[in-house]
């Protein structure tokens, strides 16, 4: 199954380069980068594991290659935790905003190499240059603190990448890398950046939505805990009630 699937997209990928060549041979000003994903639809039913996306391309002319991921904008908060009387109580906290439910990078060579830091935060390529909005009424210390906490909480719960993952080139045109969502992926629209970078410039930039979402009953129960809240902790209550009543009703008859 595996071994076909893999076969599958890489007929895929000849297909697309074979495109961009007779697209390119049309047209003098051809696109320097061309980048494509094997799927815009993660889809989470009820048994999701996590999966992998293929992100494959060509580029017309050599030249470094760097693949970012973001997902949607949200507020987090980081709590410090304290231990007073011999019990873990939360303390002091920092509210963070922008930041990206998921963050995920690749690249064929590390990234230091490739640009300078002043293109890499520019084009907030990195963790590094995320620009996580804190509240005010925080010094610069804490936010630096509560900061390298709010990643390394993302980063063990798998949302945030710990190092940029691989990207292979196939011939010195064709690049492929796998984009990895765990089983937590938070639903919403994904930004695909993908850019080529020559000489430590920036010479091309394709951007790619892909969209996470709840299908099947999984998507019906989350829609409908968020439109009818109340409704829908009544039902849960009265649920949980009913196989109480016949959990005990069982125990009592054995």
């Amino acid at each position: 199954m595996a071994v076909s699937l893999r076969k599958s997209m890489i007929v895929c990928l000849t297909a697309f380069v074979l495109y961009g060549i007779g697209h390119t041979a049309k047209s003098a000003s051809a696109d320097p980068l061309v980048v494509d994903l094997s799927n815009h639809l993660v889809a989470i039913t009820t048994g999701f594991t996590g999966t992998d996306v293929l992100l494959f391309g060509a580029v017309q002319n050599e030249g470094d290659v760097i693949v970012t991921v973001r997902g949607p904008d949200q507020d987090m908060i980081v709590r410090q935790k304290e231990r007073k009387v011999g019990i873990w109580i939360n303390s002091d906290s920092a509210r963070y905003k922008n930041v990206p439910a998921y963050y995920a990078s690749a690249s064929n060579r590390p990234i230091e190499i490739i640009a300078p830091e002043n293109v890499l935060k520019d084009y907030r390529i990195g963790l590094e240059h995320q620009r996580f909005i804190a509240e005010s009424g925080t010094t610069e210390i804490d936010q630096k603190v509560y900061r390298e906490a709010l990643v390394r909480n993302m980063q063990n719960a798998g949302l945030f990448n710990r190092r940029p993952a691989k990207i292979s080139f196939l011939s010195n045109q064709l690049f492929r890398t796998d984009i990895h969502f765990p089983a937590n992926t938070p639903t919403g629209t994904y930004t695909i950046n993908v850019y080529l970078i020559r000489d430590g410039r920036i010479a091309s930039v394709k951007t790619t939505p892909l969209v996470v979402s709840k299908t099947g009953v999984s998507a019906a129960v989350y829609d409908f805990a968020h439109r009818y809240s109340a409704l829908y902790g009544i039902i849960a209550v009265i649920i949980a009630i009913i196989a109480g009543w016949i959990a005990s009703v069982a125990f009592r008859k054995r």
